[in-house]
């Protein structure tokens, strides 16, 4: 089956009501410079830079190839050139550097279809295979994005889910970095993470109480969650980069994966949620939780 290309699939799946962009703030934009740019450079530690096409370039040319997807993807699904030195902003930010709504999306979209496709092009540099080091290289990016806000945050986790006050103290922080990411202009609208859980999943219906998590995760059951996002900066990306690579960034996603990791727990959205078929103001992940 052919590649589906990315002007076809922003012709399939518009996002008019990302048109108007709004800011994303410097502490998030600090944070997620830092963990994108660092991993991107890790993935070639030889050289020191990417080429999709599989090629040596110098750093220079690798941020090239960078800027120019960047610029692709604004003047393709926004209407509108990219305001000089975006990219440089970026990867050198000075601690004010704010950034818009859908000048992130496209340089997240840039690094992320360059990382992809870098793994893709040099599977004998890798020990897995290329879809689960594609999801590493996210998780990775996530780790380091958490690792930040952790600090910024003085998140205050449990060493582990055995009693509610434990879950509770989760939640609250689940609620921080919800609130971090709802003000730094990641989410526009609406954060929530929540253990009531009632939906149809495939086949199955799921019904779960916040109460029975611990009970659940003590008897070595999978427990549940439902994440509810209102515009995520990222959703227009996400879904270019789903159905054009097969893999997407969830930047958010990771985080809070990264948070369950911190108290001892695998938790993650299910293998086939796929970003295309939810409203802007409500994209709802289900995740899975186990003990790690």
């Amino acid at each position: 089956m052919k590649e589906k290309t990315l002007e076809r699939v922003v012709r399939e799946r518009p996002f008019p009501e990302y048109a108007a962009w709004w800011p994303v703030g410097s502490a998030f934009t600090a944070f997620m410079s830092y963990a994108i740019v660092s991993e991107w450079k890790a993935l070639d530690p030889e050289g020191g830079a990417l080429d999709p096409d599989g090629g040596a370039l110098d750093p220079g040319g690798a941020l090239d190839d960078v800027r120019e997807n960047a610029e692709r993807y604004i003047r393709t699904v926004y209407g509108r050139p990219a305001r000089p030195a975006l990219l440089e902003d970026f990867v050198h930010p000075d601690g004010e550097t704010t950034l818009q709504s859908g000048e992130f999306d496209a340089l997240s979209y840039a690094f992320y279809r360059s990382a992809f496709r870098h793994i893709e092009a040099h599977p004998d540099r890798f020990d897995e295979g290329l879809e689960r080091e594609r999801r590493l290289f996210t998780i990775r990016v996530g780790k380091l994005f958490f690792d930040r806000l952790k600090g910024h945050l003085a998140l205050d986790l449990p060493d582990g889910l055995n009693t509610p006050g434990q879950l509770d103290r989760l939640s609250a922080a689940i609620d921080r970095v919800g609130r971090f990411l709802h003000d730094q202009g990641y989410l526009r609208s609406h954060f929530a993470f929540r253990f009531d859980v009632d939906i149809e999943h495939g086949d199955t219906r799921i019904t779960q109480r916040a109460d029975e998590v611990v009970s659940r995760l003590r008897a070595g059951r999978q427990a549940y969650a439902l994440y509810e996002m209102g515009y995520p900066v990222i959703l227009p990306s996400a879904v270019y980069l789903y159905h054009t690579i097969g893999e997407a960034q969830h930047h958010s996603s990771r985080t809070i994966e990264n948070l369950f990791g911190e108290v001892g727990y695998d938790a993650r959205e299910t293998d086939d949620f796929d970003p295309i078929g939810y409203p802007s103001d409500m994209v709802v992940e289900l995740w899975e939780i186990r003990k790690g």
